[in-house]
């Protein structure tokens, strides 16, 4: 149960980048909630890591919560933002994926 926690904190991370990408669009009103937005991921991202490492070792949770926040951050980029989708720029988020794999498949 805790992996699907650790798992939804990693998206929970994407998402308070997501709300920083809108929040450089929009001034005024649109701004504030956003920026509410981001605060709320920002608040369940953390709150679910903490509670995932409760019983999952930290050197393996840390890196799975930042490895799943960043890949997702690059899609939603890519997706969302208009960010260039190179060849290298995704291949490098596949190696971060499988280092992700990786680390869950040799954690105890």
């Amino acid at each position: 149960m805790n992996w699907i926690i650790l798992i939804v904190a990693g998206f929970f991370e994407s998402g308070f980048a997501f709300c920083l990408g809108k929040m450089k669009e929009v001034s005024g009103t649109g701004w504030y909630l956003w920026g509410a937005g981001f605060l709320a991921c920002l608040a369940l991202s953390m709150l679910l890591l903490a509670k995932a490492v409760q019983t999952l070792p930290i050197g393996t949770a840390y890196p799975v919560w930042t490895g799943i926040g960043a890949v997702g951050t690059a899609v939603v980029g890519i997706v969302f933002f208009h960010e260039p989708a190179s060849f290298w720029r995704l291949f490098f988020i596949t190696t971060l994926i499988a280092s992700v794999a990786g680390l869950k498949a040799v954690s105890h």
